[in-house]
């Protein structure tokens, strides 16, 4: 609408009239026009165009108007109507866009905060019913008969639970598990949802469920279930707006579930992989004690480059087997080859009654595989005579077992061998020991003995503190042995760098009398 300076309408358009009902070019503007307007044209008149335009606001009847004065010929004035009822939804879209926008990365950072797959999907399922309707269900992908599904409404509990159900119960829900597009809610009659897509306190019955959306849980490839959403009679129903919001929603949902499974999957076949490579568990067999004790190199690692076991005798008066090892090299890859070596080692067992056909056999694997580097070891058969341990011990370029006698003496097990996986020809030396009951023998790595720390940060602990050590233990436990020498190397090495550590006791046990004197150990 143009205005002159005096205040005279010289022209308008279709719009102007229908704001100002009795606008007409030569009608005054104070006729027209509410008194801010009026008041605003006066002024801009008033400053002679010196500001290339000029804003004024104010109500006319029920619409708030934005008012935009731009100066023209002659003093007079176009002024630019604006009514407020468009920005105002354009701000309303804009908030309800950030809000969504804002939702989907509240849900993005929970999820990806979880790598458990039950607590995502509940997260899941309580933020869909919060924000997008009254309930919500999630169906994850099952075999085929049972199915994992998670409900809940905005304000109640999550249900999570394995449901024997046929998809085809619900529209779009065969679909939607197969990773197919969502279903529109009209074409989902509210009244075929079965019982068990229905979370307690929802309603009162299936009846008064209003409108139904099925959206799929896209994955990294593969589909990871879908998201059921509910909303009751009396609320309005799901527009396409809404729709589509939820699909960006199950995205995101899906994305962060796929890689929960995906973590699972793999910490589950991580623990059998590992379970295999762990060091077993040690106690009482036939009458021996056997302990042992395992720190690996790299801080937080299970296993390494060091291993030891057992293999128990079938009865009392057979021979058990343990071994004590040190592969070259160190972390996953050095535990993998120790891993190896003791599959090979479970299987020579029956030849264990002949030391050096049992490392001979064992050399001979080793060396027929070219990526298995070598390996130091000793192998020890125990049997219990009496109140006795009697122990055959042969290394094979392994350091020499202690053993801690009754009285607080240390001896060296005299014996000796080539390493394993290196050379076609080898020599091994078995000596025979016999424990007197409360006398223990310990295998250890070099790890222990070339473990640096102390005082000075990186003073080798050597042989002479390790015996000093032992001493000490003169009538413990074989358990309280390794617990003994696990405790002062880790104050030796403190927080510094360090090598594989294993230690292992045989021990002979105090429950029973001494019936011979002692025997000193002996080559063989």
């Amino acid at each position: 609408m143009t205005v002159d300076a005096s205040g005279t309408v010289l022209s308008h358009n279709a719009q102007a009239a229908v704001l100002l009902a009795r606008v007409a070019v030569g009608v005054a503007l104070d006729e027209v026009a509410p008194a801010w307007l009026v008041e605003a044209h006066l002024r801009r008149v008033g400053d002679a165009g010196n500001e290339p335009s000029a804003w004024a606001d104010g109500r006319i009847g029920p619409h708030r108007v934005k008012a935009l004065g731009v100066p023209g010929v002659d003093g007079a004035v176009t002024w630019w109507l604006i009514g407020e009822s468009a920005p105002a939804g354009a701000a309303q879209e804009l908030a309800r866009e950030r809000m969504r926008a804002g939702l989907l990365q509240e849900l993005s950072c929970e999820l990806l905060a979880s790598l458990d797959v039950e607590r995502c999907t509940a997260m899941t399922a309580q933020r869909a019913a919060r924000h997008l309707a009254d309930a919500a269900v999630v169906v994850g992908t099952g075999d085929g008969c049972a199915f994992p599904v998670t409900r809940c409404t905005a304000d109640g509990p999550v249900v999570q639970e394995s449901v024997a159900l046929d998809p085809g119960q619900l529209p779009g829900l065969e679909e939607a598990l197969q990773g197919l597009p969502a279903v529109s809610s009209r074409w989902i009659d509210p009244r075929e949802v079965p019982s068990w897509a229905v979370p307690e306190g929802f309603v009162g019955d299936v009846a008064d469920i209003g409108s139904v959306v099925v959206v799929p849980l896209p994955g990294h490839g593969v589909p990871t279930g879908c998201l059921v959403l509910l909303r009751r009679r009396q609320a309005a129903g799901f527009t396409p707006a809404e729709e589509s919001f939820a699909q960006l929603f199950a995205a995101r949902a899906g994305a962060a579930l796929s890689v929960a499974r995906s973590h699972t999957r793999q910490a589950r076949s991580t623990d059998v992989l590992l379970g295999d490579l762990l060091p077993p568990s040690l106690g009482g067999v036939h009458g021996i004690c056997f302990a042992g004790g395992y720190r690996a190199s790299v801080a937080g690692e299970l296993v390494g480059g060091d291993f030891y076991d057992l293999y128990p005798a079938d009865s009392p008066e057979a021979e058990t087997v343990a071994v004590l090892g040190d592969v070259c090299g160190k972390g996953l890859e050095a535990a993998v080859v120790a891993g190896r070596i003791r599959h090979v080692l479970r299987a020579l067992v029956p030849f264990a009654a002949d030391h050096t056909r049992l490392l001979t056999l064992l050399n001979g694997a080793l060396l027929s595989s070219s990526q298995t580097p070598f390996v130091t070891l000793v192998l020890v058969t125990a049997v219990r005579q009496d109140a006795r341990v009697r122990l055959r011990i042969s290394s094979a370029g392994h350091p020499s077992p202690l053993v801690v006698r009754v009285t607080g003496q240390v001896e060296e097990v005299r014996t000796g061998g080539t390493l394993i996986g290196v050379f076609a020809d080898i020599e091994f030396t078995t000596a025979e020991v016999a424990l007197q009951p409360g006398e223990t023998c310990l295998l250890y790595s070099d790890g222990i003995t070339e473990a640096r720390g102390g005082p000075l940060g990186n003073v080798m602990f050597n042989e002479d503190r390790l015996r000093a050590a032992l001493a000490q233990c003169a009538g413990m436990p074989a358990e309280a042995v390794t617990e003994r020498v696990q405790m002062i190397i880790a104050q030796w090495v403190g927080e510094g760098p360090h090598d594989d550590m294993a230690v292992l006791a045989i021990g002979a046990p105090r429950d029973t009398p001494r019936t011979t004197e002692d025997e000193p150990t002996r080559e063989r």
